[in-house]
């Protein structure tokens, strides 16, 4: 693997640190600028709407600019945004500097992906896109603990100082290592859109949707399943945390390095399994040592659906990838706010901490059978059907050439 994907690898653990370090340090935070948890939370909600709107915004906006360049930019707006929450007087403007900070995440991993692609030969480009996503797997392991740790030891301001910093090597790293890869001669903003027209891209999208918002149904109650029902200390949350973040480490090398060889199969087997897991989490949230198990299991399966789903929109918007790519990783975000929502829900309804493992278990087997509905309709049409410049479907040019 091309070192260019150590640079792209260090932008991701900067940006898997800011995102949910945060979550560890909303009682420092609100306690400094005298606001409730929930009004804390804020910094939380924002950082995900600014992902959500940001990854498509950013990418229009860069078109016309090559990929390189723009990845540099982003992680200057990247820096821009931490520093500023480090710096920040008042909540308000702490507020800002999340939303910033968040405006580079989804354009980054939507343009890093195709990036990393293009590095590698056609058969490696699902484990290349691994590769950047394990900076991301690893932070949840290794930068969102010490963030946390440092932040409550030291100051919350001082963590995302080092932020901040980690986005500056990063920076280094990228303009260093990665080479210019101008874009695609003739690929203009339409042709990106044209992209949307393609049913399977709008499929895989809804895969990542469903697929990953059935991880984070449960994910997100974890404190009060693991606390409430299996029965551990409250502190004990963090290495369960850890445990989850491992999980993710390995099952985004897997499915990287199985959805080069089998891509729809590698979908299958992990959405399959995944849903399985977390109806069967209901069950083993009662007992301390089967939870932990589970708990890695869901991390592992989650993460084995993201360099697939993320490949998949790659080969269904060939030629004119970087949007789709982008609006793939909202769909990430959008995925965990649907499913934290429905989560909150069954909880509300006083249906248990245990409930949101089966709204996750129905959104990953709803994610399953659109895997089955896309094939299908691949195997009927015979193409994928991919857009390449120009904005006709690959099969059309083809014909037109013959």
């Amino acid at each position: 693997m091309p070192l260019a994907l150590l640079a792209l690898a260090i932008g991701a653990f900067g940006i898997g640190t800011t995102e949910f370090v945060i979550m560890g340090l909303l009682p420092e935070v609100g306690g400094d600028y005298g606001v409730s948890i929930p009004t804390a939370g804020y910094l939380v909600t924002g950082y995900a709407l600014g992902v959500m709107f940001g990854a498509p915004l950013m990418t229009v906006l860069g078109t016309k600019t090559s990929r390189k360049r723009m990845l540099m930019l982003l992680m200057g707006l990247f820096i821009v945004g931490n520093l500023l929450s480090a710096l920040a007087p008042a909540f308000s403007v702490m507020l800002i500097g999340r939303i910033v900070a968040s405006l580079a995440h989804g354009a980054f991993f939507g343009i890093g992906s195709v990036v990393a692609a293009d590095l590698v030969a056609p058969d490696k480009k699902a484990g290349a896109i691994a590769m950047m996503f394990t900076g991301l797997t690893v932070a949840n392991v290794v930068g969102v603990p010490l963030g946390t740790l440092v932040g409550q030891s030291v100051g919350w301001r001082v963590t995302f100082g080092i932020v901040a910093a980690l986005g500056v090597v990063g920076l280094a790293g990228i303009a260093r290592l990665v080479p210019d890869m101008p874009k695609a001669e003739g690929v203009h903003l339409r042709h990106e859109l044209a992209a949307f027209k393609n049913v399977q891209v709008l499929l895989a999208m809804a895969m990542t949707v469903l697929g990953f918002g059935g991880v984070f149904a449960a994910i997100t109650y974890i404190a009060p399943m693991m606390t409430h029902v299996a029965g551990f200390a409250d502190g004990s949350v963090t290495w369960l945390l850890v445990l989850f973040g491992l999980g993710m480490v390995g099952g985004n090398l897997v499915g990287g390095r199985f959805a080069d060889r089998a891509l729809m199969p590698m979908l299958y087997v992990s959405l399959g399994a995944l849903a399985v897991v977390l109806a069967l989490f209901t069950l083993t949230a009662h007992d301390k040592l089967l939870s932990a198990i589970t708990i890695a299991l869901i991390g592992a399966l989650g993460f084995a659906t993201v360099p697939p789903l993320q490949k998949r929109v790659l080969d269904q918007a060939h030629g004119a990838p970087t949007l789709a790519s982008a609006v793939n990783i909202g769909a990430f975000n959008l995925g965990n706010a649907l499913s934290a929502w429905l989560g909150g829900l069954v909880i509300a309804a006083g249906l248990g901490y245990t409930a949101p493992n089966w709204v996750g278990a129905a959104l990953a087997a709803g994610a399953l059978v659109l895997a089955v509905v896309s094939a299908a309709l691949e195997r009927r049409t015979g193409e994928p059907g991919t857009v390449v410049a120009g904005g006709a479907p690959a099969e059309q040019r083809a014909a037109v050439h013959h």
